[in-house]
């Protein structure tokens, strides 16, 4: 059994699905695709179907409140830079907040390059760490989220990757701040999610110029502690 790597045209639309607009869940559809082996598999290795029947599954164990929803980009490129602590919750949360708010699928940048675990992980939308990765992601209109460096206690937004921000010149960038809802900073009853104003640099689109990144990662640095602050 095999996954077909182009969505083939139809009266549904394909296979009904869009590897940047999410869809409900179907579980007896999932099923029959599997079996026959014609469900959609996107150029980055994203499996539309299996996020769309998992998505309830994040929606119970990571409830999210979202302050700026309207912020968040409903067509079109675009990065989300957020703090992250030790782990994976809240880039997860993040993904969430924005299929619920927007309908989108969120590419998380950030997974390891390796058997078995990358593949999984590229089915649920992610992407590997690399800057032509991400180039690639943005110039083909999906909405990535680039998670910072990891910090003890979720204290700071953490070090921007500038490499990876190479990538990003030219497009929309916005800062995001993931703060857990309950005591002693554990997510208990949650996440609170802050989107932020789109960070305004004039800087050409593929410039690749690495003082222009440097700037934008400081400023998206910048943004999220802010962000952070207000908490």
């Amino acid at each position: 059994m095999s996954a077909e790597a182009v969505l083939l045209p139809g009266p549904d639309g394909g296979y009904g699905t869009d590897d940047d607009r999410v869809g409900p869940a179907d579980p007896l559809r999932f099923v029959r695709r599997r079996f026959d082996g014609h469900y959609p598999i996107d150029p980055f290795g994203g499996d539309p179907q299996l996020q769309d029947l998992l998505a309830p599954i994040g929606r119970l164990t990571l409830p999210v409140r979202v302050e700026g929803p309207g912020r968040l980009p409903e067509i079109g490129p675009a990065l989300l830079v957020v703090n992250r602590g030790l782990g994976l919750a809240e880039p997860v949360a993040l993904y969430q907040a924005v299929r619920r708010e927007v309908g989108r699928r969120l590419r998380v940048v950030g997974i390891p390059d390796l058997p078995f675990v990358g593949d999984g992980l590229r089915k649920l939308g992610s992407v590997a760490q690399y800057p032509e990765d991400l180039g690639a992601v943005l110039r083909a209109g999906h909405l990535a989220a680039l998670p910072l460096a990891h910090t003890w206690l979720r204290q700071g937004a953490g070090t921007p990757p500038v490499r990876m921000l190479v990538a990003a010149l030219g497009f929309p960038v916005y800062p995001v701040a993931m703060v857990p809802i309950g005591p002693l900073g554990l997510p208990i009853a949650g996440w609170r999610v802050r989107i932020g104003e789109p960070i305004r640099l004039d800087v050409e689109r593929g410039s690749g110029d690495p003082l222009a990144a440097a700037e934008l990662a400081e400023a998206a640095r910048l943004a999220v502690d802010d962000l952070l602050i207000g908490d």
